[in-house]
């Protein structure tokens, strides 16, 4: 399962965060090289959005706690569907209450 997380950040100095952000990339690094993160991107300011591929909503509970606990925010998660998916739908013209 695929879902795309996006961190905001509580409000503080980013100098005081260094630690936890350091802690961060320690924690993503390996989850980027066996392929749990898919991707990351920073965004501009504070935060960032990753994709996760994983098999239950509890290995999503754990990543978004330990993300946490590096570094404090509010989370928003969306679950992603694969583009193969939805083009296979779209090309059987297949009609979505049938599904």
């Amino acid at each position: 399962m695929l879902f795309m997380v996006i961190s905001t950040p509580r409000p503080e100095q980013p100098s005081a965060m260094r630690a936890g952000q350091r802690a961060y990339w320690d924690w993503m690094n390996p989850l980027l090289e066996s392929g749990v993160a898919r991707h990351v991107w920073l965004k501009a300011g504070r935060g960032a959005v990753a994709v996760f591929e994983v098999d239950s909503n509890e290995a999503l509970h754990k990543l978004v706690n330990q993300w946490s606990e590096n570094v404090p925010a509010h989370f928003e998660i969306i679950p992603l569907v694969s583009k193969a998916h939805q083009e296979a739908i779209a090309n059987a013209g297949t009609n979505p209450m049938d599904l």
